[in-house]
């Protein structure tokens, strides 16, 4: 009798620990791609599909396919027994992980000595917000050259409709060229679209124009006086080339891209209410979003000297953002001055898991419904007869703003955030091409390009 007591208190023990490595360390250990047991797992990890349904990651046992490859390599990321994960992979990589049948371990054990592989749950599948035609359009602008970031979303509800770096790498093939890409001088394993910080030049001209119709300091009928260069104590404020735009209002100011001007308006502005209005905006803040994306770099309040000021009015000084920051900045113009939150998935399907994840939200209204229309009035400007009129579509009001950011490192970063149609816009972008020049004539095209192809359907 001790014997067979002896022998149900050691089985209890065993069905505990059993039950334990199951429901509490199992799933862990079967979501860390480290793990060996979880290369037997790898043919059951969930899909990660755009918002038709077109497959953009997938499983089978001849590995891991994406067949966008490069186009999407940053955003969707990889999957790697040796390199760990990284994008939607590394963030949704609990959920994307299958399960081994927690039921009947034993038939779990004799599947294995058969080897016919384990019995597994199959991992979910994560539904993003991405549409492939404007995918593929941004990434095909972008890849002309060597060094660029694009993001497309839309301003009603925050869904990141497109997203892209270049240089960017075959997720397929992770590890055997990832020595050789961290490695590579291009970076070509940054995210230049969450992760590149950039100064923003004369896209920053937006804010700017916001934060000074908000708090008064101008108007629509405000006039100004460029002739060409401005000193401000020991530093020199000139319109590109050294053209002077002369006597404009406002709309011609921003129109035709005056440095000058725009930074006598930021001086106008003054440091504290500078530093007041970008932190309504978010920027210098962390940014809400799917996967983690770098802060904005913002010089601190105590150093806006005046020469400082007046180069943050152009978006030049120590002032460095991310695509995505602005695109979100075109966003907010677009959406009636309420910041949109960011997402890149809508929803995790099947694999035990039925949940909805992207819902509109709004980051902050950091301008009011009647400045953002008069900005837009002024980025239409633009569009229509201004620096960006590369970006106009035929039949299709677009709004629009150019920067060609000059940086230490060599020439100028091109820039274009827009949106469109200006008077319900449904899609906003901003693109950046390092090194390439000036904005209009580099940026805005490829923007134009992505505008129609997110125009081209509705969603």
């Amino acid at each position: 009798m001790r014997l067979a007591a002896l022998f149900v208190a050691a089985y209890a023990i065993l069905m505990v620990r059993q039950l334990y490595v199951q429901l509490v360390v199992g799933p862990g250990l079967a979501a860390n791609v480290h793990n060996p047991r979880a290369a037997l797992l790898a043919p059951y990890r969930g899909r990660i599909v755009a918002r038709d349904g077109t497959v953009l990651a997938q499983s089978s046992v001849h590995g891991r396919a994406y067949p966008f490859g490069a186009a999407l390599a940053h955003a969707v990321g990889y999957a790697s027994a040796r390199y760990g994960t990284s994008g939607l992979e590394s963030a949704f990589n609990s959920e994307l992980s299958a399960r081994p049948m927690a039921n009947d371990p034993i038939a779990q054990i004799a599947a294995l000595f058969r080897g016919g592989g384990p019995r597994a749950i199959a991992g979910s599948t994560v539904v993003t917000t991405i549409d492939p035609a404007v995918q593929q359009e941004l990434y095909a602008g972008l890849s002309a050259y060597s060094r660029a970031a694009g993001v497309a979303l839309d301003p009603r509800t925050g869904e990141v409709l497109a997203i892209a770096s270049v240089p960017s790498f075959d997720p397929a093939k992770i590890d055997a060229s990832f020595a050789n890409l961290a490695a590579d001088s291009q970076s070509p394993l940054l995210d230049r679209a969450i992760d590149g910080l950039y100064p923003p030049g004369s896209t920053f001209k937006i804010f700017t124009a916001a934060a000074a119709l908000d708090s008064g300091i101008v108007t629509m009928d405000s006039t100004f006086e460029d002739p060409g260069s401005y000193r401000v104590g020991d530093f020199l404020v000139h319109d590109n080339e050294g053209e002077a735009t002369g006597a404009q209002d406002l709309t011609g100011a921003f129109a035709l891209s005056s440095n000058v001007d725009f930074a006598q308006i930021a001086l106008e502005l003054g440091p504290d209410r500078w530093w007041d209005e970008a932190a309504r905006w978010g920027f210098g803040q962390p940014l809400d979003f799917t996967i983690d994306a770098s802060r904005d770099r913002v010089p601190a309040r105590d150093s806006l000297s005046p020469g400082i000021l007046a180069q943050l009015g152009f978006g030049q000084a120590d002032l460095l953002v991310t695509p995505l920051r602005m695109a979100l900045v075109g966003a907010t113009i677009a959406s009636g001055g309420a910041e949109p939150r960011p997402f890149l998935v809508r929803a995790v399907r099947g694999g035990g898991r039925d949940e909805t994840l992207g819902d509109a939200g709004t980051l902050a209204t950091p301008v009011s419904a009647d400045v953002a229309a008069e900005v837009r009035q002024l980025m239409i400007a633009v569009v229509r007869d201004g620096t960006g009129t590369a970006a106009a579509l035929p039949d299709v009001q677009v709004a629009g703003k150019t920067g060609t950011a000059t940086n230490p490192a060599g020439r100028s970063h091109a820039w274009f955030v827009a949106f469109a149609p200006a008077d319900a816009p449904r899609v906003a972008v901003a693109i950046v091409v390092e090194n390439a020049g000036y904005g209009g004539a580099v940026a805005a095209p490829i923007a134009k390009r992505v505008l129609a192809a997110a125009l081209a359907h509705e969603r």
